[in-house]
């Protein structure tokens, strides 16, 4: 259902029944041997496979993906010093000093990050402790309650042993975070799966899923035909893939998300005639964010974020893309730096105007989601016909199922 105000959405709306056995638990043995849902712009429906894809895009394309790498993010601690207590659970969200994730990486004597925290009733104060290995070392790691914000925490990381990264630490000390709808616990074998084959910069907490399906057999047959890869990053939050809980979208508040972009990339953007196809809903977002950040750079009202609801509230100057992205160039050029670093809460539902973003790879999202609202906006509200298309076909649905490429 459309309306003119995207804030009056029915979440009900966007609600359909998806079975059990039809959510893939586990990823195909090759990756890239996944079904491909292919929705043309005539809105006709193609079923090939995952293999096919560099055929299937346009020659024009500059296929846009993100970097992103999932962090051990879920840590696992038990009161007391023997470790016979209550099993309390560290969710790492984001960094909170150093704020910077490559500088909190790199911290080699403590640092804190925001974390949701499991049986939390069960921590109230005091330290805990265990013991880990870092490459042959034993290290105790120390977990420290500094603060509480609503339902997430400010918790404090040290360790005794100089010279180690927290990079080294999370890697030993923690576990992927795989999504809570596969019903399961994290497996050895996720360690793998749930990492696109590009990912490089830590910082997520959930993969960019779309990117899943993707091999270097299948990146050397888009170089093949002459389709330009490019990287950006967005560190994918927790909340990205929860449904939307109240009545309407408008009550809907979403999450924070950092993004970092390089210059050459805005600049390309800017200037490129060819079709922007983005891989997953993240690289979507983040394509998007650049052009609302350069309308708000534009008229002096850039503060670091992009907000949930700018791009519906009609008083943005329309720029073309080329003039949001030269407000960006400048920008940069004013402050000295090589990246555009930022943040966004930018929700993309019905009614949204696509700036920058020509086609998408993605994957099918869960009912009631945001991502499924940005799917709806992209296909003019198609969302429901290709869906049933695709469960009447036996796809297998959200982060390790099948993909879909829309155009």
């Amino acid at each position: 259902m459309m309306n003119d105000d995207p804030r009056l959405i029915r979440i009900a709306d966007y609600d359909y029944l998806l079975p059990d056995d039809r959510i893939a638990k586990h990823p195909l043995a090759e990756r890239d041997r996944c079904r491909l849902l292919v929705r043309r712009h005539d809105g006709t429906l193609e079923e090939h496979a995952f293999t096919e894809l560099p055929e299937l895009l346009p020659s024009d394309a500059m296929l846009v993906y993100n970097n992103t790498r999932v962090i051990n993010a879920r840590l696992r601690f038990r009161k007391g010093d023997d470790g016979s207590g209550a099993l309390i659970e560290v969710f790492c969200l984001e960094p909170a000093f150093p704020a910077d994730y490559a500088m909190n990486f790199a911290s080699d004597s403590g640092c804190s990050w925001t974390c949701f925290v499991g049986n939390s009733k069960r921590w109230k104060d005091g330290v805990l402790r265990r013991s880990i290995l870092v490459d042959g070392t034993e290290v105790t790691l120390s977990a420290t309650r500094t603060g509480r914000d609503g339902n997430a925490s400010e918790v404090r990381f040290d360790w005794d042993v100089a010279g180690v990264t927290f990079s080294r630490i999370i890697q030993a000390a923690g576990e992927i975070p795989i999504p809570p709808y596969l019903n399961r616990s994290t497996e050895e074998s996720d360690s793998a799966d749930y990492q696109t084959v590009y990912g490089r910069i830590e910082g997520s907490v959930a993969a960019p899923t779309a990117g899943l399906h993707f091999t270097p057999a299948v990146l050397e047959a888009v170089d093949r035909r002459g389709i330009t890869r490019r990287e950006l990053t967005l560190h994918v939050g927790a909340g990205t893939f929860q449904p939307v809980k109240s009545d309407t979208v408008g009550e809907h508040g979403m999450h924070s998300e950092f993004i970092s972009v390089p210059r050459s990339l805005i600049e390309e953007l800017a200037f490129t005639d060819r079709r922007v196809i983005a891989v997953g809903t993240t690289s979507v977002r983040t394509l998007e964010s650049l052009y609302h950040a350069g309308c708000l750079v534009n008229t002096g009202d850039w503060h670091g974020e992009v907000p949930q609801w700018y791009p519906y509230d009609g008083n943005y100057p329309v720029l073309s893309r080329r003039e949001a992205f030269a407000a960006l160039l400048r920008h940069l050029d004013e402050s000295g730096a090589t990246r555009f670093v930022a943040s966004t809460r930018i929700i993309i539902a019905p009614g949204y105007d696509y700036r920058v973003v020509e086609g998408m790879v993605t994957n099918f999202h869960q009912p009631q989601s945001t991502l499924l609202l940005l799917v709806s906006a992209f296909t003019g509200g198609d969302w429901r016909r290709m869906y049933d298309f695709a469960l009447d076909r036996g796809f297998r649905f959200l982060s390790y199922g099948d993909a879909s490429l829309l155009l």
